[in-house]
């Protein structure tokens, strides 16, 4: 069992820290707004801090899970950042979806401190935390990610290294653009099939038998085409990923249409008011021109 720290308990954080403390592990949290982690606590046991440094007193791990690289940032360094107070030879795992330049600077930052780090965003969205079968994409030393990897299986039904410090970050950011195409896909496909006037539940139950069975298609086609929203990964989140994959994609000459695409059709759905509604509500374009 291993002394936790862990900031950050928004709609992912909080559930994987909770799987965290069922686990048995000793986890003290921090959360920038002071009444989440309190009923964080009150929920799972543990305790709260008043810090981020104070969260990572005494920890032989430290989880980060934010939203922005200067979201890491400012939790990291400064007078109550982590660094402040973790204790040579713990890691630092930052699971925030944020650049590979960041997790690249933290990496050094670590190292330089006599601290491991490995960056490790997470696939499988709010019901995968919920669930604890989230898919981890990590990078960094294989000696920091062995010291992790066993503490992660707490919420993780896979968690895989892949290769030096910011390689979690970018199997993230392909994650994502496979993600963008296959929503986008999807949204023409049930409005098509609601155009020609086919039952979409049947088309749902067997388009799903074949080829062009997906996550995606099992988890958001139904919801998709009744104009539900309200649930799963936010439009504005999906945006800030996406710009993400495409400013990686300027420093590497990868070319990515598609996703340049998928990101201006988000822009429109955010100008409707639509940017925490679901990432599915791409289809709200086609439905409603």
């Amino acid at each position: 069992m291993a002394v936790v720290g862990f900031v950050g308990l928004g709609v992912m954080g909080a559930p994987m820290a909770g799987h965290l403390a069922a686990a048995g592990h000793t986890v003290t949290c921090y959360n920038r707004t002071e009444a989440k982690a309190a009923a964080w606590v009150q929920s799972h046991g543990g305790q709260s801090a008043a810090s981020p440094r104070l969260a990572a007193e005494g920890a032989d791990v430290v989880f980060l899970c934010v939203g922005r690289d200067d979201d890491v940032r400012a939790v990291v360094f400064g007078p109550d950042g982590v660094l402040a107070s973790m204790r040579r030879a713990s890691v630092l795992v930052d699971h925030t979806t944020a650049s590979a330049d960041i997790a690249r600077e933290l990496a050094a930052t670590c190292h330089a401190h006599g601290l491991g780090f490995v960056d490790a965003p997470v696939s499988g969205g709010q019901a995968g935390a919920v669930n604890g079968s989230l898919t981890v994409m990590c990078g960094g030393e294989q000696a920091h990610f062995d010291a992790v990897a066993p503490v992660m299986q707490a919420y993780a039904k896979a968690c895989t290294l892949m290769g030096p410090s910011g390689s979690g970050q970018l199997t993230k950011m392909v994650n994502q653009l496979a993600i963008a195409g296959v929503v986008q896909g999807l949204a023409e496909a049930m409005h098509f099939a609601a155009r020609a006037g086919l039952d979409v539940d049947q088309v749902i139950d067997v388009i799903g038998k074949g080829a062009a069975q997906s996550w995606q298609l099992d988890n958001r086609g139904r919801t998709m085409w009744r104009g539900e929203f309200d649930f799963g990964f936010a439009v504005k989140w999906m945006r800030k990923d996406l710009q993400i994959c495409l400013d990686a994609a300027r420093d590497n000459g990868a070319r990515l249409p598609l996703a340049a695409l998928v990101d201006q059709l988000y822009a429109q759905v955010t100008a409707r008011g639509g940017e925490r509604w679901d990432t599915s509500s791409l289809v709200h374009l086609l439905d409603n021109p």
